[in-house]
């Protein structure tokens, strides 16, 4: 059986011998929103199970706000405007506005790179963006250890 994977840029295909036995499970198809931007503010403004974003931000000095890196496909040029324009109207400056990727153990990614996923060449030109490096033990700070021994960081 042949399956084609979204992986990278171009996708992955291979092939599985006939002797697995297995199935493709593939989700519903959704219609596309008529206006994600829109949709974006709509559930910034009326959250499920939590304040509206402009409520949390009210009062704040800083905010930060976390991406996935480049091996995530995610529509950042539609989500970040009007999560900015909220964070902005709450009264915080772009200036004090980061924008932090979540790199996990991946590569930084920088230049063009930065950019693409950043979605907006606006946003990539007047808000701070800067890789998280996980690696990085002198930047983390421990809470503990979990009952398992497990060491707790955080940055």
């Amino acid at each position: 059986m042949k399956v084609d994977l979204l992986y990278g840029k171009k996708g992955l295909v291979f092939n599985v011998p006939d002797w697995v036995k297995g199935s493709v499970i593939r989700k519903r198809p959704m219609k596309p929103l008529p206006d994600a931007g829109k949709a974006v503010t709509e559930a910034l403004l009326n959250p499920v199970g939590s304040q509206a974003l402009a409520s949390l931000a009210a009062g704040k000095k800083t905010a930060c706000i976390l991406i996935c890196d480049i091996t995530r496909p995610v529509p950042n040029g539609t989500i970040l405007p009007p999560v900015i324009e909220c964070i902005e109207g709450a009264g915080i400056s772009r200036k004090n506005i980061l924008i932090l990727v979540a790199t996990g153990l991946h590569r930084p990614n920088e230049g063009s790179e930065l950019r693409e996923i950043i979605g907006s060449q606006e946003i990539f030109k007047t808000v701070r963006a800067e890789n998280h490096f996980a690696r990085d033990r002198d930047a983390h700070v421990s809470l503990g250890v979990t009952t398992g021994g497990i060491p707790i960081m955080i940055d």
